[in-house]
Protein backbone atom coordinates (compact mmCIF):
# COMPACT_ATOMS: atom_id res chain seq x y z
CA UNK A 1 0.00 0.00 0.00
CA UNK A 2 1.53 3.29 -1.35
CA UNK A 3 1.69 5.71 1.72
CA UNK A 4 2.01 8.87 -0.41
CA UNK A 5 -1.19 8.17 -2.06
CA UNK A 6 -3.56 11.01 -1.80
CA UNK A 7 -6.17 10.25 1.30
CA UNK A 8 -4.07 7.56 2.36
CA UNK A 9 -3.83 9.65 6.01
CA UNK A 10 -0.64 11.29 5.64
CA UNK A 11 -0.31 15.23 6.10
CA UNK A 12 -0.88 15.96 2.31
CA UNK A 13 -3.70 14.11 1.91
CA UNK A 14 -5.35 15.91 4.55
CA UNK A 15 -4.31 19.50 3.79
CA UNK A 16 -5.39 18.55 -0.23
CA UNK A 17 -8.53 17.23 0.83
CA UNK A 18 -9.70 19.96 2.85
CA UNK A 19 -7.61 22.99 0.75
CA UNK A 20 -5.87 24.64 3.77
CA UNK A 21 -2.16 24.87 4.05
CA UNK A 22 -0.27 23.77 6.87
CA UNK A 23 0.91 26.09 9.67
CA UNK A 24 3.78 25.27 11.65
CA UNK A 25 5.60 26.74 14.88
CA UNK A 26 8.57 28.03 13.29
CA UNK A 27 6.10 30.06 10.46
CA UNK A 28 4.06 31.30 13.90
CA UNK A 29 7.40 32.12 15.66
CA UNK A 30 7.33 35.97 13.86
CA UNK A 31 3.63 36.93 14.41
CA UNK A 32 3.92 39.68 17.27
CA UNK A 33 1.82 38.48 20.22
CA UNK A 34 1.45 41.34 23.09
CA UNK A 35 0.35 39.66 26.71
CA UNK A 36 -0.92 36.42 25.14
CA UNK A 37 0.36 32.90 24.81
CA UNK A 38 0.68 31.77 20.66
CA UNK A 39 -2.34 30.25 20.40
CA UNK A 40 -3.28 31.21 16.66
CA UNK A 41 -2.21 34.81 13.98
CA UNK A 42 -5.39 36.13 14.81
CA UNK A 43 -4.87 36.45 18.56
CA UNK A 44 -2.80 39.23 18.06
CA UNK A 45 -4.58 42.20 19.90
CA UNK A 46 -3.52 45.33 21.97
CA UNK A 47 -4.69 45.18 25.25
CA UNK A 48 -4.83 48.77 25.22
CA UNK A 49 -8.02 48.72 22.83
CA UNK A 50 -9.69 46.55 25.31
CA UNK A 51 -9.78 49.54 28.11
CA UNK A 52 -13.17 51.44 28.51
CA UNK A 53 -12.15 55.17 29.61
CA UNK A 54 -15.51 56.32 29.93
CA UNK A 55 -18.69 54.55 31.38
CA UNK A 56 -20.84 52.12 29.75
CA UNK A 57 -24.34 52.49 31.21
CA UNK A 58 -26.74 54.17 28.94
CA UNK A 59 -28.73 57.00 31.02
CA UNK A 60 -31.79 59.12 29.71
CA UNK A 61 -30.87 62.12 28.90
CA UNK A 62 -30.34 64.53 31.70
CA UNK A 63 -30.56 62.21 33.82
CA UNK A 64 -27.60 62.07 36.91
CA UNK A 65 -24.72 59.29 37.13
CA UNK A 66 -25.54 59.13 40.49
CA UNK A 67 -28.94 57.66 42.40
CA UNK A 68 -31.10 60.32 44.28
CA UNK A 69 -32.84 60.55 47.25
CA UNK A 70 -35.81 58.69 46.45
CA UNK A 71 -33.80 55.77 44.71
CA UNK A 72 -31.87 55.95 48.25
CA UNK A 73 -34.52 56.52 50.38
CA UNK A 74 -35.86 52.25 49.97
CA UNK A 75 -32.41 51.26 50.33
CA UNK A 76 -32.20 53.76 54.00
CA UNK A 77 -35.55 52.95 55.54
CA UNK A 78 -34.97 48.78 54.65
CA UNK A 79 -31.40 49.16 56.14
CA UNK A 80 -32.53 50.86 59.24
CA UNK A 81 -35.42 48.12 59.82
CA UNK A 82 -33.13 45.64 59.23
CA UNK A 83 -30.34 46.96 61.09
CA UNK A 84 -33.13 47.67 64.38
CA UNK A 85 -34.51 44.44 63.97
CA UNK A 86 -30.97 42.85 64.51
CA UNK A 87 -30.22 45.23 67.87
CA UNK A 88 -33.56 44.72 68.94
CA UNK A 89 -33.03 41.08 68.87
CA UNK A 90 -29.51 40.96 70.92
CA UNK A 91 -30.86 43.44 73.65
CA UNK A 92 -34.30 41.27 74.06
CA UNK A 93 -32.03 37.87 74.18
CA UNK A 94 -29.81 39.89 76.77
CA UNK A 95 -33.21 41.51 79.22
CA UNK A 96 -34.15 37.99 78.83
CA UNK A 97 -31.71 35.90 79.88
CA UNK A 98 -31.30 38.71 82.57
CA UNK A 99 -34.52 39.02 83.59
CA UNK A 100 -35.07 35.19 83.92
CA UNK A 101 -31.71 34.29 85.18
CA UNK A 102 -33.03 32.59 88.35
CA UNK A 103 -35.36 30.09 86.58
CA UNK A 104 -34.45 27.05 85.46
CA UNK A 105 -34.10 26.01 81.78
CA UNK A 106 -37.83 25.12 81.21
CA UNK A 107 -40.96 26.30 78.79
CA UNK A 108 -41.67 29.14 80.69
CA UNK A 109 -37.92 30.72 80.48
CA UNK A 110 -38.04 29.52 76.99
CA UNK A 111 -41.18 31.54 76.16
CA UNK A 112 -40.37 34.74 78.16
CA UNK A 113 -37.08 34.93 76.43
CA UNK A 114 -38.47 34.25 73.16
CA UNK A 115 -41.09 37.59 73.91
CA UNK A 116 -38.76 39.73 74.32
CA UNK A 117 -36.86 38.77 71.60
CA UNK A 118 -39.60 39.92 69.40
CA UNK A 119 -40.91 42.75 71.40
CA UNK A 120 -37.81 44.34 71.35
CA UNK A 121 -36.37 43.64 67.77
CA UNK A 122 -40.20 44.71 66.38
CA UNK A 123 -39.99 48.06 68.72
CA UNK A 124 -36.52 49.08 67.76
CA UNK A 125 -37.24 47.99 63.81
CA UNK A 126 -40.55 50.14 64.16
CA UNK A 127 -38.22 53.02 65.58
CA UNK A 128 -35.62 52.87 63.29
CA UNK A 129 -37.64 52.05 60.25
CA UNK A 130 -39.37 55.79 61.32
CA UNK A 131 -36.59 57.77 61.94
CA UNK A 132 -35.56 57.04 58.11
CA UNK A 133 -38.89 57.39 56.72
CA UNK A 134 -39.14 60.72 58.50
CA UNK A 135 -35.28 61.42 56.94
CA UNK A 136 -36.19 60.29 53.72
CA UNK A 137 -39.36 62.65 53.04
CA UNK A 138 -38.05 65.67 54.76
CA UNK A 139 -34.62 64.80 52.39
CA UNK A 140 -36.83 64.17 48.98
CA UNK A 141 -38.89 67.42 49.83
CA UNK A 142 -36.13 69.57 50.27
CA UNK A 143 -34.29 68.72 47.13
CA UNK A 144 -36.90 69.19 45.23
CA UNK A 145 -37.76 72.24 46.56
CA UNK A 146 -34.69 73.79 46.41
CA UNK A 147 -33.56 72.07 43.04
CA UNK A 148 -30.31 70.87 43.98
CA UNK A 149 -28.62 68.29 46.11
CA UNK A 150 -26.03 68.93 48.45
CA UNK A 151 -25.10 68.56 52.09
CA UNK A 152 -27.60 71.26 53.62
CA UNK A 153 -30.54 69.09 52.48
CA UNK A 154 -28.80 66.34 54.28
CA UNK A 155 -28.74 68.90 57.05
CA UNK A 156 -31.51 70.02 56.96
CA UNK A 157 -33.78 66.73 56.97
CA UNK A 158 -31.52 65.40 59.41
CA UNK A 159 -32.43 68.44 62.37
CA UNK A 160 -36.35 68.35 61.03
CA UNK A 161 -36.54 64.82 61.34
CA UNK A 162 -35.22 64.65 64.45
CA UNK A 163 -37.25 67.77 65.54
CA UNK A 164 -40.78 66.14 64.80
CA UNK A 165 -39.41 62.53 66.13
CA UNK A 166 -39.21 64.32 69.45
CA UNK A 167 -42.49 66.81 69.08
CA UNK A 168 -44.19 64.77 71.60
CA UNK A 169 -42.25 65.87 74.36
CA UNK A 170 -42.73 69.37 74.34
CA UNK A 171 -40.99 72.34 72.98
CA UNK A 172 -37.57 71.39 75.37
CA UNK A 173 -37.80 67.90 73.29
CA UNK A 174 -38.18 69.45 70.14
CA UNK A 175 -34.91 71.36 70.56
CA UNK A 176 -33.30 68.51 71.99
CA UNK A 177 -34.58 66.32 68.99
CA UNK A 178 -33.22 69.08 66.45
CA UNK A 179 -29.80 69.51 68.21
CA UNK A 180 -29.57 65.73 67.65
CA UNK A 181 -30.46 65.47 64.53
CA UNK A 182 -28.52 68.41 63.72
CA UNK A 183 -24.99 66.64 65.71
CA UNK A 184 -25.57 63.56 63.50
CA UNK A 185 -26.20 64.61 60.07
CA UNK A 186 -23.37 67.48 60.42
CA UNK A 187 -20.79 64.00 61.35
CA UNK A 188 -22.10 62.60 58.47
CA UNK A 189 -21.94 65.40 55.93
CA UNK A 190 -18.45 66.10 57.19
CA UNK A 191 -17.37 61.75 57.00
CA UNK A 192 -18.84 61.90 53.33
CA UNK A 193 -16.49 65.12 52.35
CA UNK A 194 -14.07 64.47 54.38
CA UNK A 195 -11.72 63.42 51.26
CA UNK A 196 -12.49 66.42 49.88
CA UNK A 197 -11.61 68.79 52.99
CA UNK A 198 -8.29 67.02 53.39
CA UNK A 199 -7.41 66.94 50.06
CA UNK A 200 -7.98 71.25 49.57
CA UNK A 201 -6.02 71.55 53.47
CA UNK A 202 -3.29 69.94 51.64
CA UNK A 203 -3.20 71.59 48.28
CA UNK A 204 -3.90 74.88 50.21
CA UNK A 205 -0.08 74.26 52.20
CA UNK A 206 1.72 73.80 48.80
Amino acid sequence: MDNNAPGSGGKGGFGSLFGGSEYSNTELAGVPLTGMSPLSPYLNVDPRYLVQDTDEFILPTGASKTRGRFELAFFTIGGCCITGAAFGTVNGLRMGLKDTREMGWTKPRNVQILNMVTRQGASWANTLGSVALLYSVFGVAIEKARGAEDDINTVAAGTLTGMLFKSTGGLKGVARGGLVGLALSGAYALYSNWDHIRGGSSSSLY
